[in-house]
């Protein structure tokens, strides 16, 4: 059945949209001066190659334009920009925008969904958007007209499933996940046909019963142990994998029923994107007691580790440490801390696990360990400069205090089995970091003011600038070489989002999601020379 359309205003005229539908290599050449992924790329390297924009002009930023969103409380959409048209997101709506001048072309809400949820965004294939809603719709619509063109229910609310991802588009298919692990659900991945919304597969990020894994899991739990998949995946075209992190086990803060590793849970998944098959796992945190899911962005680089040229991994995890993961095998190559609070752990040993200290798991009186619940870094997004060979990503300096509950878990009832507290005396602060991915070294920090509470994530550029949200609400250029601020902008509002960068007929924007604002950047342009009026002096 057909979901409704509000607020169909169609302008064409004002925005030139292309009539070349987008190709699965058009998403592979991707970010030029189209950014048609949520990271940009497939590698999820959030690097862009323009640089009209560059560190030596970055101060002569201004404001273009702003597009408000009536509905929107905290808009974390990283927008998709195909041909001059903009396609952001909120719960349960898309909108499509002039990406020149920020004019709203089309949008389109479906009412009648049952959850509200936060919505990260759009992928875009052909001549069909896609997006999902808070409850679990996949929704395509025409790229140009906001026409729906089919629909499809993907999971059920009832089973506690939710979704707030944005899709990712491989090949003529369009994968999709789901949250709402933290209340008890079994975690998937599911492809769909982007031409008809046919199922093509799907694969649980928890075993069933008597498979392998199965055994790492009591089972009492392993029917809804979460493992959630409410974050987008990245793309190795070559060797045609798809890498997608997963969520905490649950309950979250207590392990007692459930004892063992609680596969596939904090981990990275290696699946074959035409069959469903997974191909290796990796495991971060196993038996996981503090909320640190896996849901980070798995970037995909070429560098050398220990000497040797490898296809690698980087996934700056919430436990704290930094990993280099072999992306063709699963081979664990390295992991190091990137913060300063992290006390749960001395090290990761050579398998890849970590080496844990007793006695930092939560207790019903409650026990402090660092990182916070919120984790050493999060779901915004990080980036990487080839040119650099700099990883930028988000870090919060912060311990909690983790309680735990063995009341006897019920899914669906939002039990996570205790939670994560704030200590008042020592508040959490944030950083840009940027490390090295060859030796897991820190090379520099950008320190934050602020209260501790953003989410905003970054983007590189090749000219040489990385932009980011800070936790004072302002959008913010730093030299990618050495962290040297170059401009900020104040956006009035809290940042949960992560910028991109375009370009439409030879000019650069810089666009960030606030609150409840879209807010486009560009570089100052002179006013046209206007005629003197007689009688009036030309001001010098």
């Amino acid at each position: 059945m057909l979901l409704p359309i509000v607020g169909l205003f169609v302008s064409l005229l004002h925005a030139q949209v292309p009539d070349k539908p987008v190709t699965f290599d058009d998403i592979k050449a991707s970010p030029n001066a189209d950014w048609l992924t949520y990271a940009g790329d497939y590698k999820g390297t959030r690097h862009s190659p323009l640089s009209r924009i560059n560190a030596q002009n970055a101060r002569n930023l201004v404001p273009k334009w702003t597009y408000h969103m009536d509905t929107s409380r905290k808009l974390e959409v990283s927008p998709i920009v195909y041909g001059g048209l903009m396609y952001v997101t909120n719960s349960n709506e898309i909108h499509a925008l002039d990406a020149r001048t920020g004019r709203r072309v089309w949008s389109y809400r479906d009412d009648r969904s049952e959850i509200s949820r936060v919505n990260r965004g759009a992928a875009i294939l052909g001549d069909r958007v896609f997006f999902v809603t808070g409850d679990c719709y996949l929704i395509a619509l025409h790229r140009k007209t906001g026409a729906v063109l089919w629909t499809k229910k993907y999971a059920e609310t009832k089973r506690g499933y939710f979704a707030t991802l944005a899709p990712l588009v491989v090949k003529d298919r369009v994968l999709v996940g789901v949250g709402g692990g933290d209340t008890g659900n079994r975690g998937f991945l599911a492809a769909y046909s982007a031409s008809t919304g046919e199922q093509l597969w799907q694969i649980y990020t928890i075993p069933g019963r008597g498979e392998p894994g199965s055994e790492t899991w009591s089972e009492k739990l392993i029917d809804w142990g979460g493992a959630d998949t409410w974050l987008s995946g990245t793309y190795d075209p070559e060797l045609n994998l798809v890498y997608w992190t997963t969520g905490n086990p649950w309950p979250d803060f207590y392990g007692g029923d459930r004892r063992g590793d609680n596969l596939f849970a904090c981990s990275v998944i290696a699946v074959n994107p035409d069959t469903g098959k997974m191909k290796w796992y990796f495991q971060f945190t196993p038996h996981d007691t503090h909320d640190w899911d896996a849901q980070g962005w798995p970037v995909l680089i070429d560098t050398t580790i220990n000497g040797v040229m490898r296809k690698a991994l980087l996934h700056a995890n919430r436990n704290g440490f930094f990993y280099v993961v072999d992306r063709a095998t699963g081979e664990f190559l390295r992991a190091t801390p990137f913060v300063d609070k992290l006390d749960w752990a001395t090290g990761v040993n050579a398998k890849g696990r970590p080496i844990e200290v007793p006695g930092k798991d939560p207790t019903p009186t409650g026990n402090k360990a660092c990182p916070g619940v919120r984790g050493a870094s999060n779901w915004m997004s990080p980036s990487y400069n080839p040119q650099t060979g700099l990883f930028y990503v988000v870090t919060l300096e912060q311990c909690d205090i983790y309680v735990s509950s063995a009341k006897e878990p019920e899914p669906m009832k939002n039990f996570a089995g205790g939670g994560g507290e704030l200590i008042p005396t020592q508040p959490g602060k944030f950083y840009l970091r940027a490390l090295d991915p060859k030796t897991g070294k820190r090379v520099w920090d950008y320190p934050m003011t602020g209260p501790g509470t953003m989410w905003a994530g970054t983007v590189s550029t090749a000219g040489g600038v990385v932009f980011f949200g800070d936790d004072d609400g302002h959008l913010v250029a730093v030299d990618a070489k050495d962290g040297r601020h170059l401009w900020h902008y104040n956006a009035g509002q809290a940042m949960f989002a992560s910028p991109i960068t375009y370009e439409v007929a030879g000019k650069q924007y810089v666009t960030i999601a606030s609150q409840t604002d879209i807010v486009t950047f560009g570089l100052f342009e002179p006013a046209a020379s206007v005629p003197v009026l007689p009688g009036l002096k030309k001001l010098q």
